[in-house]
């Protein structure tokens, strides 16, 4: 009961209908096209709620986004989704923990439950910029080896899936935006999926609260991100 009251009054009412609603969607849509594959269900689940502790600048939110990765990974397989495979096991994954690593070792005046925002310079914006490039030119060529479905737009998701987690490990405010944009590209991939087998549809919906999340967090982090700077002026 007292944990639960501690939730309730670390999150806002915002928060916790924003959560509340994307869990809601989530089961909603499951029960509707799918009512088998638990694992979906239980992956979606698990990256609302990441999302949600991601938003407040919370570490738990990394650990969360570890173990989604690897169900991501699995439902990708099942589709012959090898980019969205690789991308979230070889490297979202691996990337989130790094990320928790760095969060915890970047508290806000020593408040473990909020990290502290980073400003990225603009050599290192360049820098991202190239690593992106490369990424993208490595994984095209190992995609289209491997046959991959829809190639294009697998490569496209592996470019905002290495901005997203770079920028999550250097705890910039514009990870969200780059998972929003990564979010958009997977919900096109998701419906092209659902075009053959409508149990997808659940995945689908479960990027739209995603792209929902992401959108907020940005915004939360913006105001945490000024707020910080106005107690450290």
């Amino acid at each position: 009961m007292k944990k639960a009251k501690l939730l309730r009054n670390y999150f806002s009412k915002g928060e916790m209908l924003l959560w509340g609603g994307s869990v809601a969607l989530i089961i909603i849509f499951f029960i509707l096209f799918d009512r088998k594959e638990y694992l979906t269900l239980t992956a979606s689940l698990i990256g609302a709620t990441s999302l949600i502790f991601n938003a407040k600048g919370n570490p738990a939110g990394q650990l969360l986004m570890v173990i989604f990765s690897v169900l991501y990974g699995i439902i990708s397989y099942s589709f012959s989704y090898y980019g969205e495979m690789i991308t979230y096991v070889g490297m979202t994954g691996p990337m989130a923990l790094l990320a928790l690593v760095s969060w915890l070792k970047n508290p806000y005046n020593g408040n473990r439950a909020e990290v502290r925002v980073n400003r990225i310079s603009k050599g290192e914006w360049l820098l991202s910029f190239i690593l992106a490039v490369g990424v993208t030119a490595v994984f095209y060529f190992i995609l289209k080896y491997f046959n991959t479905q829809c190639l294009v737009l697998s490569t496209l998701s592996v470019t905002t899936s290495f901005i997203a987690v770079y920028l999550t490990f250097r705890r910039s405010p514009y990870f969200a935006i780059a998972y929003a944009a990564n979010d958009a590209v997977l919900i096109v991939l998701w419906i092209i999926a659902s075009l053959s087998d409508t149990s997808y549809i659940s995945v689908t919906v479960c990027f739209v609260a995603f792209l929902a999340n992401d959108i907020y967090g940005f915004l939360s982090w913006r105001k945490m991100q000024k707020r910080q700077n106005t107690c450290k002026g």
